[in-house]
């Protein structure tokens, strides 16, 4: 294969550990856990893995003679980068402690360990995927593992293979099944242990000990790039306003991160949204104002941010599409014999509750149509597909055109659309992200050793050089809550969102009014992987703000 000049010098680079990872560890428990919310729900269904304690590694000045280990890894969801690098540290790390140790790769996401599908990933292959993006090296997929039956179909290969640890590379949803299958095997006694790496690029999987979810900074920058790139033709041609949509379908850690890196004119904050009990109107009416106010002073330009998932955030809406799941989930059959787009308007609406139903007959036909598109493996609305970045910007026309009429509004409006997504999701990962992706997959081999189940990777301090990082692990039942699913309550990892008393959007909120009305972009531009640590190696603005007084 071909390789440009950037993957060859990238081949090169080194990603740097946290000190304490750099020789033989032990691991130092803390204090007993407990999950966030629904303690005793949790501990129910959770009984040999709720509270455990949380770990930290430090120096062991005697180390034993470690046997080799056999260790499983699956690639679960979607993309984010530095996957490959998580890989990479787990490789390296296993072979540290004893070089025959094994890395198999379970093929296309955990539909791999169930159908017995995997490779074995050699010094040779590792070598030919350190610090790339993409998830290429033995593919990801969304097959959920929750049923005893896949469970048992996986031990037998991990039994054949004398794996006896499993690394689970996911988001949320991947991690709390993680868990789950961490609390089967050590209830029959499977001698398997299965660790979690935080993945996301939504942002949303992370706590005061997860402190971000790999793939988030390289992402962020890639969009930022984008972005700042739209925003100088933006200024430079100052005739259009750009809707862009950006990905978060649970919350709106992207845009922000993306808003205080660019400073565009407008970036919705779902969180902020549904907080203010806000309708879809208001929101329109919100744009509107500063279209209107940037159109006084002759700037008939602009740019705005829009999180994916906004559409879910609008209370009446929000409420639209819980029973609409419940509905869809219930009477999934009923729906799919109806034959026309009218019939199933007619039936959704027959079967939702007056509020519901007047809140649906109010949407434009086509994203009434699109709540009711088939879910996610998970239950939920594929807000993807939404384009809510059109809706608003017709919407905010319609509006102007309204304003025009009372004589509040004299400029011009013409609407640009972008939904940047896929973009940032393969990106070769920025310093941090190959940094921090090698680490946790290095600490995920020690957490191998200690001889652990049912934990989470985690590094910490992650605003300082990455020398200095904490490394250890928490128990995947302490980000635990119960939600509904499918119509029933299920227990799953709480999703981390905006805060709105947080330092990173009290910085956004306290400068977005002159943002606004002045046009004060800034340009990003791309990844840099050579030169100054100021250049190539500072974490995200969320970060740096969460860590400001701590």
């Amino acid at each position: 294969m071909k390789k440009s000049a950037l993957q060859k010098a990238r081949a090169a680079y080194r990603p740097k550990l946290p000190i304490v990872l750099t020789g033989a560890v032990k691991a130092v428990e803390g204090h007993p856990t407990q999950s966030v919310a629904d303690q005793e729900e949790i501990q129910k269904l959770f009984p040999n893995t709720y509270g455990l304690p949380e770990l930290h590694f430090e120096k062991n000045p005697n180390p034993g003679a470690p046997k080799a280990v056999n260790v499983g890894v699956i690639l679960s969801g979607g993309q984010a980068p530095g996957g490959h690098n998580v890989i990479s540290g787990l490789f390296d790390g296993i072979k540290k402690v004893n070089r025959n140790s094994r890395l198999y790769g379970f093929l296309m996401g955990p539909g791999g360990l169930v159908e017995h599908r995997y490779m074995e990933i050699t010094s040779e292959i590792i070598d030919e995927y350190r610090n790339t993006g993409g998830f290429d090296i033995i593919g990801s997929g969304r097959t959920k593992l929750e049923t005893k039956e896949q469970f048992d179909k996986g031990l037998e290969i991990l039994r054949e293979l004398n794996i006896s640890a499993l690394v689970i590379i996911g988001g949320d949803d991947s991690n709390t099944n993680a868990a789950v299958l961490a609390e089967y095997y050590k209830s029959i006694n499977a001698g398997v242990q299965v660790i979690g790496c935080p993945k996301t690029i939504d942002g949303d999987l992370k706590n005061d000990v997860i402190e971000t979810s790999f793939g988030f900074d390289t992402a962020t920058k890639v969009y930022s790039e984008v972005i700042g790139n739209i925003q100088r033709d933006c200024n430079s041609s100052k005739k259009y306003w750009h809707f862009i949509k950006l990905m978060g379908r649970s919350a709106s850690h992207i845009a922000l991160e993306c808003a205080l890196q660019c400073q565009p004119n407008i970036c919705i904050i779902s969180e902020e949204v549904e907080a203010n009990n806000s309708t879809l109107q208001d929101v329109v009416n919100y744009i509107a104002d500063i279209v209107a106010k940037r159109a006084e002073n002759g700037n008939n330009f602009g740019s705005v941010l829009i999180p994916e998932g906004l559409i879910e955030f609008i209370p009446a809406v929000k409420a639209l599409i819980a029973e609409l799941n419940d509905l869809l989930a219930n009477k999934a059959e009923e729906f799919a014999a109806l034959t026309t787009e009218e019939e199933q308007r007619q039936f959704v609406l027959s079967n939702l509750s007056e509020a519901n139903a007047a809140t649906y007959a109010s949407l434009p036909a086509g994203v009434a149509r699109q709540l009711t598109l088939d879910r996610d493996p998970h239950g939920n609305v594929q807000v993807s597909l939404i384009e809510t970045e059109k809706l608003l910007s017709a919407m905010v026309a319609t509006r102007l055109e309204e304003m025009r009429a009372a004589g509040n509004y004299n400029g011009k409006f013409t609407a640009m659309h972008h939904f940047f997504g896929y973009e940032g999701r393969c990106a070769d990962p920025s310093n941090f992200d190959a940094d921090y992706c090698y680490g946790l997959g290095y600490n995920a081999a020690c957490l191998i050793s200690a001889g652990v189940t049912g934990y989470m990777s985690s590094l910490r301090n992650l605003t300082k050089p990455s020398v200095q990082w904490i490394a250890g692990g928490i128990p995947v039942t302490m980000m635990m809550n119960m939600e509904r699913r499918h119509g029933e309550m299920k227990p799953v990892i709480q999703k981390a969102l905006v805060k709105l008393d947080g330092a990173p959007f009290l910085k956004f909120a306290s400068k977005r009014d002159d943002w606004a009305y002045n046009t004060c972009y800034t340009y990003p531009g791309p990844i840099q992987y050579f030169g100054p640590a100021e250049v190539c190696d500072q974490p995200s603005l969320t970060l740096k703000y969460e860590h400001q007084g701590k």
